[in-house]
């Protein structure tokens, strides 16, 4: 099996896998322009959806990771994959997508002389991210802790797998585990009490619907509380800084066979938050006690080893959102819940 080689990068070929979902898009546009991979070819595996288009030095295969003969066709010379496809709260899909689909991809990766490096996109959703009290900072040596439901337990499954294929096959692999990605307007609509609300909590839910119509006319802001009454730390990634993540890692001699937090520096403070949006745009508050609590996912490790650091913090993160405005032929659609 070989590692991260010192082959040229003219002779890459990199597999994305979920190349048309949030990430992968803007993987992609990056990619292409970084001078770092400028040998690199791109190979897209599509499922439910197509790219808009096929620049130069890429290449579709479309189907469904579930499939082995779609990702023995995929894998065909390839000496990179970004892995990015999953499968949210759809029971019926999670263990032949998530499961069965990226243990198709490992089995091609492990027996193919010339693969160099296979990175998995994990999810803070393996460790509970909010769901659960944590004392203090999360490393990346906190036990798993997945919340209730199937999306959950296939981020644990997900990063297990991948790390049992290091010891026997000798494959260099390396997790980027993210918390929640925003785009574009996400994160104003994460703190909607409108029928747009983009994830969870759902802020209607926690008061009457005639409150709720006029918190979400009024453009309020929602200072999530944990059980003891404190404003809400929570955890976001700028998909910007996600991709900048994903382009340093590839064939990084530090990221061989490693788990790093890709966040931001900082956990989004809800009570800070709030006073951001009102002193900029004069945007009104108010507190929703929940049971949800405050996580700090560590980064240190990824700066430390990796030499990456997140651009966008609290501040740039709600003036992008706040201040995006979309296209005609850019409605906002929301593929997954969050």
């Amino acid at each position: 099996m070989a590692s991260s080689s010192s082959s040229s990068s003219s002779e890459a070929l990199l597999l994305i896998t979920g190349a048309t979902g949030k990430v992968g898009r803007h993987f992609l546009e990056a990619a292409l322009k970084d001078p770092k991979l400028k040998g690199f070819h791109f190979r897209a595996l599509c499922h439910q959806r197509a790219l808009p288009a096929s620049p130069d030095r890429v290449e579709v295969v479309q189907g469904s990771i579930a499939d082995p003969d779609i990702v023995s066709k995929a894998m065909r010379g390839v000496t990179h994959v970004i892995h990015l496809a999953t499968c949210k709260e759809t029971p019926e899909l999670v263990m032949d997508v998530t499961v069965k689909g990226l243990f198709w991809l490992l089995e091609e990766a492990r027996k193919s002389a010339g693969f160099r490096q296979f990175i998995l996109v994990g999810g803070d959703a393996c460790v509970g991210h909010f769901h659960y009290p944590h004392e203090g900072p999360v490393t990346e040596e906190q036990e798993y802790a997945p919340y209730p439901g199937c999306y959950a337990l296939s981020k644990v499954l997900e990063e297990v797998m991948l790390a049992q294929y290091y010891r026997p096959y000798d494959l260099n692999g390396c997790c980027l585990r993210a918390p929640w990605i925003m785009e574009k307007d996400d994160f104003r609509y994460q703190l909607s009490f409108g029928e747009d609300v983009f994830g969870a909590p759902v802020w209607a839910d926690y008061v009457d619907g005639e409150t709720a119509r006029a918190y979400a006319a009024r453009q309020t802001v929602p200072v999530m509380l944990d059980p003891d009454g404190c404003p809400v730390r929570r955890n976001f990634v700028h998909v910007e800084d996600l991709v900048s993540a994903l382009i340093t890692a590839i064939d990084h001699p530090r990221a061989r066979q490693q788990l790093f937090h890709i966040a931001m520096d900082e956990p989004v403070h809800y009570g800070e938050l709030a006073r951001y949006l009102r002193e900029t745009r004069g945007l009104p508050s108010v507190e929703i006690a929940t049971a949800f609590h405050s996580t700090w996912l560590d980064n240190r490790k990824a700066r430390h080893l990796l030499g990456w650091k997140p651009r966008v913090d609290m501040a740039r993160m709600a003036d992008l959102a706040f201040d995006y405005r979309r296209a005609e032929d850019d409605p906002r659609w929301v593929y997954y819940p969050g």
